[in-house]
């Protein structure tokens, strides 16, 4: 007797739709933090994928069984999530506008300086790539250094602070992202060791 031959699971590949709120795949925005702006976004976006998902049909069928209650309280977590992510985003975005990028000069020697750039890093830049740039700029040396409250800093060597600010206007490379109207200029002056002794 021959045997049957049963169907095996399909081998016709999924392409995934993903949300360009989110990024996640749009069946699985209701569970991120912005579910009511993915919605809004996949209704003008993709019509069919929309209706897929969230028609009424389609959408009593994802529900099944769920109670009134249960539905609400799913309703109000996502907007409870979508809320505190947005209050997070603000606070971050307020924080930037506060930060500002600090360049100061300071003396090696009476006619050496170094340039140092604090706060680099909290607009998103790489401080290796950054000394990496600022070293083929100005064919000088440039480092990344502990700053002895915490944190690091981008030291070159040589007065280079107004042309940093250009670049920084400009966006330069690794620069883009850090405003230039946000930068404190600081001078430093050495200190000196010691008192000259009076001639005898």
């Amino acid at each position: 007797m021959a045997a049957i031959a049963t169907a095996g699971p399909s081998t016709k590949p999924i392409t995934p739709h993903y949300c360009a709120i989110c990024s996640l795949p749009t069946e699985y925005c209701e569970f991120g933090p912005s579910f009511s702006k993915c919605k809004t976004w996949l209704e003008g976006e993709d019509q069919d994928e929309y209706e897929r998902l969230w028609g009424e049909g389609n959408l009593a069928a994802r529900i099944g069984t769920l109670s009134v209650e249960k539905q609400e309280k799913i309703e109000a977590d996502a907007a409870k999530a979508e809320k505190k992510a947005a209050k997070k985003a603000e606070a971050e975005a307020k924080k930037k506008g506060e930060t500002k990028i600090i360049i100061k000069r300071s003396e090696r020697t009476k006619r050496k300086h170094q340039t140092h750039i604090q706060n680099l890093e909290l607009f998103g830049i790489d401080l290796k790539k950054a000394a990496k740039l600022f070293a083929g700029k100005f064919a000088t040396g440039s480092s990344v250094s502990k700053i002895p409250g915490g944190g690091e800093e981008i030291v070159i060597q040589g007065d280079v602070g107004d042309d940093i600010v250009e670049m920084l206007k400009a966006q330069v490379g690794v620069l883009k992202g850090a405003p230039a109207d946000q930068v404190t200029r600081v001078e430093v002056k050495k200190k000196k060791a010691e008192e000259e002794e009076p001639a005898a």
